[in-house]
């Protein structure tokens, strides 16, 4: 055992929280990783499974220092923490000279990993996850089908199945990421030009497979395809995916009640009064128009992810969808189908890797326990 536990790659995670959880247990279950899970939190750390190619610490993981001292020797360190720790970790990865990767949807952290990259030995990946990451990917795809692309439009919603409040909708993920992408301006292509929109508006409403939904602009969820397409599309734009209501009253806790000026306050109320849940579901629609051997064609795209129980357990759609996203830009990194230094968007990755990957293929055939590779251990 210790032979091939010696072979395998060294993983370092960051974060033990629900999708952390999900990415540990699916690298410890691949069987060509071994996984050190860092956490601040030793109740978090203990809702890991034991396992032999799995180890625990505590640590504080705002120490740079710290965080960088433990990821030398490692392949590379996946960061599942909250957003405003990536500035931390992706420093402590660029000293240690380890690969990088995140699930961060703040546009400035992301700045922060972009910067770190400049030079850096390994790769730096970020937004590895739903929205950004494989958002970008298919959006990506899309744009390429064409000889001139007019339009692209990204839509996401992580939704509960079952709604039974007046915003329709539950906390199935980070509370902190969910008010930062609902307060921060929002990148944007309007009439070939790159531009910021705000947060909550351009409200639409839209259909998918005969259910009514509304979309509005939220932050972060292009992550670098505007830089990517600039001077190539007429409009791009990112929205989430909300049942119809939504938006307007999420404006009366923001600017009626002034909520957007206390954040922490609107995290503990909505965290007191949205109960979470693990029944959900993850809607991903992409439409791209353009002029194809002379006409003027669209290409569309819808994905569904539900719910479902994974390693005995059952999961959320939205934990299973953003540790897909993470395991599986990580395969392809280790596989050497990514760049191995410097600055990688999620758009350098090809979305029929992506659908192939063991992990990637949940976003094709719905399967939520990818199997191991054949000769793991």
């Amino acid at each position: 055992m210790p032979d091939i536990l010696a072979a395998m790659k060294a993983i370092t995670l960051i974060g033990a929280g629900r999708v952390g959880q999900l990415v540990a247990e699916h690298l410890v279950h691949a069987g060509d990783y071994r996984l050190t899970v860092l956490d601040r939190s030793a109740q978090a750390l203990a809702q890991l499974p034991a396992h032999p190619r799995l180890r625990t610490q505590t640590v504080d993981l705002a120490d740079g220092a710290l965080l960088a001292e433990r990821l030398r020797h490692q392949f590379a360190v996946l960061n599942a923490a909250p957003f405003a720790l990536a500035g931390t970790v992706a420093g402590a990865a660029r000293v240690a000279g380890v690969h990088y990767l995140d699930l961060t949807e703040d546009v400035a952290a992301t700045r922060q990993a972009r910067a770190l990259a400049e030079g850096a030995p390994r790769a730096v990946l970020p937004q590895c996850g739903l929205a950004p990451g494989f958002i970008a990917i298919l959006g990506h795809d899309l744009a390429g089908r064409f000889e001139r692309l007019h339009t692209l439009q990204l839509r996401v919603g992580a939704l509960p199945e079952y709604p039974a409040n007046a915003l329709g909708y539950n906390l199935t993920w980070s509370p902190e990421g969910l008010i930062n992408e609902y307060c921060e301006p929002c990148e944007a292509i309007v009439d070939g030009r790159r531009a910021l929109v705000p947060a909550l508006g351009d409200v639409e409403s839209l259909t998918i497979d005969g259910e009514a939904f509304e979309a509005f602009n939220t932050s972060g969820g292009l992550g670098t395809l505007c830089e990517t397409l600039a001077g190539r599309v007429q409009r791009l734009d990112y929205r989430s995916i909300r049942y119809p209501g939504h938006a307007a009253q999420m404006r009366l806790l923001l600017d009626g009640l002034r909520l957007r000026e206390r954040r922490e306050w609107l995290r503990e109320l909505l965290e007191f009064a949205l109960p979470a849940t693990l029944q959900d579901r993850v809607l991903v629609f992409a439409t791209a128009t353009g002029w194809r051997e002379g006409r003027f064609e669209q290409q569309s795209r819808a994905v569904h992810v539900r719910h479902a129980e994974v390693y005995g357990r059952p999961r959320s759609a939205i934990q299973i969808a953003t540790a897909a996203g993470l395991c599986a830009a990580l395969d392809l990194l280790a596989q050497g189908r990514l760049p191995q230094q410097g600055f990688v968007r999620q758009e350098d990755i090809a979305l029929a890797d992506f659908l192939n990957n063991r992990f990637g293929r949940v976003y094709a055939d719905g399967t939520a326990q990818p199997l191991p590779i054949p000769d793991a251990a």
